[in-house]
């Protein structure tokens, strides 16, 4: 079943004083299966984060609509986007977008607090994640006293505690090294197991080699796409790699 669409999605953005023109995405079409992890990946200017912006509803379309489980994003209206998005959609960032006055529990219950959740709901939601992603030593830490590894395994949490429809993922290993980056790909093969859909955008064919499809992106447009199928993570980078190669864009590591 599908639960994400896109269709005929464009996006143009005007230069300063409207002279120039941008065509940042062009016609891209493809849908997303419940329960899969899917990767996008191309060089940089791409249009990779645009597509993400607009797939998060963070930025809207020039042309072309997205749908989740059959909702129509231009159907929402702007005043409501803010509880949809956290009812909804579940956001794990590069940069991990943690507040350092907030300690790493009150970090990850944050959307619950948003959404005016109980306190005992919050509680027994927030345990059984935390063991799940090895952080509950962590809870009465905060970010500046963890490592970079354990920040993003808050964000993680953070992101799904809400239990999203989709997991939208923006190089959430852009900024771990490779001990650590592999750690975490491990907690979203984990949760890509437990049936969570995620759609992660990434430069690294490592990365991209723990998803179970991958979309190519070039000049705004989908170019290409592999499928996993049995195979395991070392044979998928290596077709990674290969079809990177005649993109010209990405990183191995």
């Amino acid at each position: 079943m599908s639960l994400l669409q896109v269709k005929g999605l464009g996006k143009v953005y005007n230069t300063k004083l409207g002279m120039r023109q941008c065509v940042a995405l062009k016609s891209v079409n493809f849908e997303v299966i419940e329960g899969e992890f899917v990767a996008i990946m191309g060089a940089s200017g791409s249009g990779k984060t645009t597509l993400l912006n607009i797939l998060a509803s963070l930025d809207k379309p020039t042309t072309g609509d997205v749908l989740l489980d059959g909702t129509s994003f231009s159907s929402i209206a702007d005043r409501d986007l803010s509880e949809f998005r956290r009812k909804h959609l579940g956001f794990v960032f590069q940069d991990f977008n943690l507040l350092d006055t907030f300690s790493i529990k009150d970090n990850i219950l944050l959307p619950l607090v948003l959404m005016q959740t109980p306190v005992r709901e919050m509680e027994e939601r927030i345990l059984p994640i935390a063991r799940q992603l090895g952080i509950t030593q962590l809870l009465s830490k905060y970010p500046f006293e963890v490592s970079g590894g354990e920040k993003q395994r808050a964000a993680i949490a953070r992101a799904v505690i809400t239990d999203p429809r989709i997991l939208l993922a923006d190089e959430p290993t852009g900024a771990l090294d490779s001990k650590a980056s592999a750690s975490l790909l491990s907690q979203l093969t984990d949760l890509h197991q437990i049936g969570k859909t995620i759609v992660m955008v990434t430069h690294s064919a490592m990365a991209a080699s723990y998803a179970s499809r991958v979309l190519f992106i070039s000049d705004g447009a989908l170019f290409s796409q592999l499928y996993r199928g049995d195979e395991n993570n070392r044979a998928f980078f290596d077709r990674i790699v290969a079809t990177l190669s005649i993109l010209g864009g990405g990183d191995i590591a």
